[in-house]
């Protein structure tokens, strides 16, 4: 092993709750009962972020991510005092991205340019459909028109950097159905588009009474029309799910398929943290239920080393998702292993055409990201390695 190289440094903080929890969701959330206690849970992410400025030593937060949950319960004067607590503790780059999720059922009018103003350079605007039939069945609290007055008001503001989250092969859904999701979200004019399938996940609602999704042909399909609207739109696929216009990609998400390291405050965040000595990959884990979170004084943090069999598997985890693939030399800085511990694995991917090798660049070919799970399998040791769950990724 080598000495690591210090990569990239983001926060991701955590908003657990939301009006109601999406039968597909996953996520670390919980249906709101009762009156947001806003400013017990910004004290307390304050006080998180004190506690854990030491981890990261006045290195450089180059972006910064407002996930949940529903970030946009929060009031903008909230997401003032919570970026102000980041400066405060951190060291914030001067150009540094500020993104948050929203949903456009959980926006009073208006209150864009407010956030704005708060410090937000950048929105992610949970719109999933434009079919009212769709929206209900994924338990949406939204309309499509409620999605169109967001994104004008996001214009209006001058957030006109901001994503649209959209979902294909949903139940019912044919492909003409997804290509008219996909017009309607290019004619609001965003500019960065993630793109991805519904799937079933285990402990969610659907996961108890699946819904009869489309088949996998189907879903092909749906994929490979939108592809072509999407490129004639001008937007560039830069990973799996994920489509930006030039200037335009995700910086906080890119570190994360770059296994840049990122701080994770708010009930049930992860973070991972690098270290100079060899080896010394770290992930943290926060309590995940809001009331021991916001009980907790000071914050409860889990930190568990990487092992190094398992670096391979969350490196390529990763950055195999990048359309761009990534340079070997990143690999032995990111991980602190030598390229040998991976080469006779990855020869047979190339030889198969799910890997392309340029030079020393490693990229998925398009078979490569669409059979991406198989491919990524190929670098799990055990088998009962797990994906870390990244809260705030796509």
């Amino acid at each position: 092993m080598t000495l690591l190289a210090t990569p990239p440094l983001s926060l991701y903080v955590h908003f657990p709750w939301c009006v109601r929890k999406c039968p597909y969701c996953d996520f670390n959330s919980y249906t709101l009962q009762g009156e947001l206690e806003e400013r017990r849970y910004v004290e307390a992410l304050a006080r998180d972020l004190e506690a854990q400025a030491a981890d990261v030593g006045g290195r450089e937060v180059v972006s910064v991510f407002f996930g949940g949950g529903t970030p946009s319960l929060f009031s903008p004067l909230g997401i003032e005092r919570v970026i102000a607590a980041a400066r405060r503790h951190l060291t914030l780059a001067a150009d540094v991205e500020v993104t948050m999720e929203a949903n456009p059922g959980a926006i009073e009018r208006g209150k864009f340019g407010e956030y704005r103003a708060a410090g937000l350079t950048r929105v992610s605007l949970g719109a999933q459909s434009f079919d009212p039939r769709r929206l209900e069945v994924l338990g949406r609290i939204h309309s499509p028109d409620e999605t169109r007055r967001a994104a004008e008001e996001l214009h209006a503001a001058g957030l006109d950097n901001f994503n649209l989250d959209l979902m294909y092969a949903l139940p019912g859904q044919d492909v003409d159905g997804a290509v008219s999701d996909l017009k309607e979200a290019l004619a609001l004019e965003p500019a960065h588009l993630s793109h991805y399938q519904l799937t079933i996940e285990a402990g969610t609602v659907f996961a108890g009474k699946p819904p009869s999704l489309p088949d996998d042909d189907v879903a092909a399909g749906m994929l490979t029309e939108c592809l072509l609207r999407l490129t004639a739109a001008g937007f560039e696929q830069y990973e799996v799910s994920a489509y930006a216009r030039p200037g335009r990609r995700c910086r906080h998400n890119l570190n994360y398929w770059s296994f840049g390291d990122y701080l994770g405050v708010g009930a049930g965040a992860h973070g991972k943290l690098s270290f100079t000595a060899p080896g010394a990959i770290v992930r943290t884990l926060q309590l995940r239920e809001p009331r021991r979170y916001l009980a907790s004084i000071p914050a409860v943090v889990t930190r568990s080393p990487v092992a190094k069999s398992e670096l391979p598997f969350e490196f390529m985890l990763n950055a195999l998702r990048l359309v761009e693939g990534f340079d070997k030399a990143l690999f032995g800085a990111r991980t602190g292993l030598e390229w040998d511990v991976i080469a006779a694995k990855v020869e047979p991917l190339v030889h198969r055409g799910l890997l392309v090798q340029t030079g020393t660049r490693l990229q998925p070919s398009p078979q490569g990201l669409m059979f991406l799970n198989e491919l990524l399998l190929t670098f799990v040791t055990s088998a009962d390695s797990e994906s870390p769950k990244m809260a705030g990724a796509f």
